[in-house]
Order: C-alpha cells, then structure tokens, then sequence
C-alpha cells in the first residue's frame, strides 16, 4: 500500500455573500476572490511555509514513497542494552530498535537522522550511543535496490503507545523548500507498548545488512 503526501496545512481566503438577488454574482465573485487569495498565498508563503517540509505518511510494513526516497519499517523490537561491532551499550530508560529499509527514486543518497515522536509532540532523536556507522544513516540508499539497516532510540517507556518515527535527508547548511520526509506509525498501541515494556531483551545484537 502506497501512502500519499500533503503540505503542511495553509491559511485560507475567506469570501462574503451579498444579500437579495446579488447572492449568485456576490458567491461568483466571491469565488474568484477566494482562488486570487489562494493563489497570491501559494505564490508568497512565509517563511515558516517554506521551512514546513512535504510529509508522507505510512504503517509499519508499509513501502511509504516521499518522491525522492522510500522507506519501510519491517519491525521494531525493545532492549536493554544494544550490541553493536564497537560495543555493547546500555540504558536506564528503554532502547526502541527500529529496523527499517529504504530505497531512493533517481539518485543515490544517505538518510538523515530521524525522529521518534509521541502522540503529545515530544520528540527523540536517535541515540548517539550508536556510531552513526552502524545505522540506516550510513550505506549509500541506491535506486532500484532496498538496503536494510537500524536505527536506535532511547526512550521512557511511557513513550511508546502510538509512537511514530520520521524518516529525513541529511541536514545542510541550505534551507529546501518544501524537503520530503516520510512519517510512519510504529503500530504500537496499548497491547503492544505492554509487551515491549514488559519483555524487553537482555541485549540486541545489531546484525549486518
């Protein structure tokens, strides 16, 4: 299933009706009003409009194309302690291990660092407890082909009902407008945040794509 992107939402024009036998001329010229504001505000967004990147959203298990890259959740998994080529690594909190996969549209790419957002707008970046070396950020994402790859987040549990996780290009000194991100829901609601607070393994060895 293919999910399909949206803008961030923009202000609307507003039109007025005049009374008595003007109403269908009043609402006509009214409609052209409204699509002249609409317009002017396409061709002139604010900066913050401009900053405000194309989001596509998706499941778990979902191929979810931003245009320019795809990327597809396969599973997510809860640990205490995360075992990488460099080492292993622990936490107090809950590390979310989200193993993903991606593919680009023409050109090669990396991805950036993504985010895990709760349901309230709290945002966690990737730990950094693992080396950017070995996470989806690293291999070059090539056309046509799918590379696998983790990513890691270091969480309270109370964070993971309804968790999701965006999906971003590399940051750069130059603002893109209008960059794509893919936005997927991890699928854990109250059953699942259960078993992965309650049964969280030991150690999470990160394999090789």
């Amino acid at each position: 299933m293919t999910a399909t992107a949206s803008r961030r939402p923009r202000g609307r024009g507003s039109r007025s009706r005049r009374p008595g036998g003007s109403r269908v001329l009043g609402a006509l010229a009214g409609l052209v009003l409204l699509g002249g504001a609409v317009g002017l505000q396409t061709l002139n967004p604010t900066p913050n409009e401009i900053d405000a990147p194309i989001t596509t959203v998706g499941a778990k298990g979902q191929d979810v194309n931003a245009g320019r890259f795809a990327v597809r959740v396969n599973s997510v998994a809860s640990a205490r302690a995360v075992q990488g080529v460099s080492g292993k690594v622990e936490t107090e909190q809950l590390f979310l291990v989200v193993q993903a996969s991606a593919t680009s549209d023409t050109k090669p790419m990396h991805l950036g660092t993504p985010a895990l957002l709760t349901p309230d707008g709290v945002a966690y970046d990737a730990t950094d407890k693992i080396e950017s070396s070995e996470t989806l950020a690293n291999p070059w994402v090539q056309p046509g082909f799918w590379v696998n790859g983790y990513f890691v987040f270091e969480i309270p549990p109370s964070a993971l009902e309804g968790a999701r996780v965006v999906f971003k290009l590399p940051g750069t000194a130059l603002v893109e407008p209008f960059e794509p991100e893919v936005e997927v829901d991890l699928g854990i609601d109250g059953p699942a945040a259960a078993r992965l607070k309650s049964a969280p393994s030991d150690v999470y060895t990160l394999k090789k794509s």
